[in-house]
């Protein structure tokens, strides 16, 4: 049985919704959506190709992700997200994992300007076996930037943000939604929770475009 995530009843007219992530940040961003919805783990190696841009990596992934629980779950409306980021345009700073890697990142970031990219995919292949072949029946799949600029950070600082926040499970090792506001001087991005994991402005015009009914009312209708 799939684990069954908080939210109101599932319309007659909307498909199931997956969202393939196990980050409980992500759960947390579509739970404010308030629909039902599933989260399944997808089998996918997060790894940079080479001369792969950072920016097309997060694309990949994203859409990779999707695919993989969709193919499982045909007749599903699958959610897969992926997010790197970036101080030099070319190599992807990851999930720090241990202190003194969040150290090394913020030290690295202090003054400076790190670009993180969101890759959103909505992917759906048709209930039936003899259409899937052709593939997917709905695939919408885009990249949100957030630029953040980081003041200057001191050893204390950064020591000091750890002690309080370990924020050791985020790349670029602060959480903009917690202390880490602390550290930036600035947010640029036109999809405010992008950044949090999961940038929900294009994700709900995904799901119109696709058909899903929030709140029971076709938002596509009303020009969301």
């Amino acid at each position: 049985m799939l684990p069954q995530c908080s939210g109101d009843a599932v319309s007659k007219a909307n498909p199931p919704l997956i969202l393939a992530s196990t980050s409980v940040y992500r759960r947390a961003l579509l739970e404010r959506l308030t629909v039902h919805f599933t989260q399944l783990a997808p089998q996918v190696i997060e790894t940079q190709n080479a001369a792969e841009s950072v920016e097309a990596m997060a694309l990949r992934l994203a859409i990779e992700k999707a695919s993989a629980v969709a193919r499982l779950h045909p007749g599903a409306l699958v959610i897969g997200s992926d997010q790197a980021a970036t101080l030099d345009g070319l190599k992807a700073i990851g999930k720090p994992g241990q202190r003194q890697a969040a150290v090394e990142q913020l030290s690295q970031a202090s003054g400076r300007t790190m670009r993180f990219y969101t890759a959103l995919a909505l992917i759906k292949y048709h209930d039936q076996p003899a259409e899937q072949a052709a593939g997917p029946d709905f695939q919408r799949a885009a990249v949100v930037v957030t630029e953040v600029k980081f003041r200057d950070l001191s050893p204390a600082l950064i020591a000091g943000y750890l002690d309080r926040e370990p924020a050791f499970d985020c790349a670029g090792s602060a959480k903009c939604e917690g202390l880490g506001i602390i550290l930036m001087a600035s947010i640029q991005s036109d999809d405010p929770t992008a950044l949090i994991g999961l940038p929900l402005i294009r994700l709900t015009q995904f799901l119109s475009e696709a058909g899903y009914e929030l709140f029971g009312v076709d938002t596509a209708a009303d020009g969301a």
